[in-house]
């Protein structure tokens, strides 16, 4: 099997498990997220991408949840702030499951498609950087997104918000499948 075929099949088994989370905690609490503006989304990828380096930093965390629950935060959240993007708050709060599942499988399903055109064109580099540098790449990303934010959505020559986050769904992916089949 290819490389790429490899990659896809990794990401499908990792995409699954943050669909099946997302599914699940749309049944415990609905989608109460749906409240919060793109800058709350955020800064909520920020604290778990921040956590993730503070343990790797340390090298010892005091809160028992480990990094991996962490990425999946952070690929979560970010669909989160594309569905906001797309729909604004102002729209209706409340999303029927189906409507949730559909929602994050089209944004979920464009970052895949958007990591299969790079890694073709990268010829999968990722699979050789340190998770630490993905997280880094990650935080950096975030900072972007902060800086066009406060610029209300404006950028001159860069890409939007949108590619951001695409790009740290992606990157929280690669982490992921580093860490879930490194050692396998």
């Amino acid at each position: 099997m290819s490389g790429n075929q490899n990659t896809e099949k990794e990401f499908e088994h990792i995409i699954s498990l943050c669909r099946d989370i997302f599914l699940t905690k749309m049944k415990d609490y609905g989608t109460a997220w749906r409240i919060l503006r793109t800058t709350s989304l955020t800064d909520q990828i920020y604290i778990k991408a921040q956590r993730i380096r503070s343990i790797d930093d340390k090298g010892v965390q005091k809160v028992e949840e480990g990094v991996k629950p962490e990425y999946i935060g952070i690929i979560n959240y970010s669909v989160m702030a594309l569905i906001q993007l797309e729909l604004g708050t102002g729209s209706k709060l409340e999303l029927t499951a189906d409507e949730g599942e559909e929602l994050y499988n089209k944004y979920i399903y464009a970052a895949r498609d958007l990591m299969l055109n790079k890694n073709h064109d990268y010829g999968e580099a990722w699979r050789n950087m340190r998770i630490s540098s993905l997280t880094d790449i990650i935080l950096m990303k975030l900072l972007r997104v902060k800086q066009i934010e406060d610029n209300k959505g404006k950028t001159f020559i860069s890409e939007g918000l949108d590619a951001n986050y695409y790009d740290i769904i992606n990157y929280a992916i690669f982490a992921l499948i580093r860490l879930e089949y490194e050692n396998s």
